[in-house]
């Protein structure tokens, strides 16, 4: 199987997808991840693609929980999501595509999977299907290989940790400083909303401490690798199932 490596094509596109991908997630060009998805259909016809931007939410969720009992922690939460949300999403899809593109280039799985769809489904079903058993996993080989592929995975990162890495650089760059800067946006937050009640009511231990910024950076960095791991595994079913799909299209 493939890495996180961002090869994504063979020979001389290579660098044009590495550049590509670079210049959405650090620079923030919509049109880079436009001209890489057109690429990308061009070469390997993609169909599925889902992706299902849920990080931030739990990252919502586990800055609310580390915070307790701070009266603020909601709208810190908040605020780490209005000034973060784009960078995770922009992680997310691009983790999507890489796992997406790894599983439709997996050489290993896609015989076996097509040999469970003709067993399952007549040739003209498979000819007429949008959806394979990208979302359909009740039968029991089925769930075995999804197993199977998810160990690979799992043994394949405890061992060159690549898909942290990219997370880690990816946060270290883009989301660091906007969380250690995160007391500025509260500030400014909180000055809006004392315009408008009474003077005498103050919100006691506003600021966030040195510590507090770091749990709340290190909650990101765990619920990250966490969630795009997840991301990159689903990812990877859809490619392997449109694989198969596109045999017969």
């Amino acid at each position: 199987m493939g890495g996180i490596n961002l090869v994504l094509a063979k020979g001389e596109l290579t660098h044009i997808y590495q550049g590509l991908i670079y210049n959405f997630l650090y620079n923030n060009d919509i049109n880079s991840i436009h001209i890489l998805l057109n690429l990308f259909d061009v070469e390997i016809h993609m169909s599925n693609l889902y992706p299902k931007y849920r990080c931030i939410k739990e990252i919502k969720k586990g800055i609310k929980k580390a915070l307790f009992p701070r009266r603020n922690r909601q709208l810190v939460s908040n605020n780490v999501s209005m000034l973060i949300h784009e960078d995770i999403d922009r992680l997310e899809l691009t983790l999507y595509l890489i796992g997406y593109n790894d599983g439709y280039y997996d050489k290993k799985w896609v015989n076996p999977l097509e040999d469970i769809a003709v067993r399952y489904y007549s040739l003209e079903e498979v000819y007429g299907r949008k959806f394979l058993f990208h979302y359909d996993t009740s039968l029991k080989e089925i769930q075995k290989m999804i197993k199977e592929i998810d160990n690979e995975i799992d043994t394949r990162e405890a061992k060159e940790n690549t898909i942290n890495d990219f997370i880690s650089r990816y946060c270290e760059k883009m989301i660091k400083k906007k969380i250690f800067n995160l007391n500025s946006y509260i500030d400014k937050q909180l000055t809006i909303e004392y315009s408008i009640r009474k003077p005498d009511i103050t919100e006691e231990g506003t600021l966030l401490s040195v510590k507090e910024l770091n749990k709340i950076y290190n909650i990101i960095l765990k619920t990250v690798k966490k969630n795009m791991k997840s991301t990159y595994k689903e990812a990877y079913w859809f490619g392997l199932n449109d694989k198969v799909l596109n045999r017969y299209s």
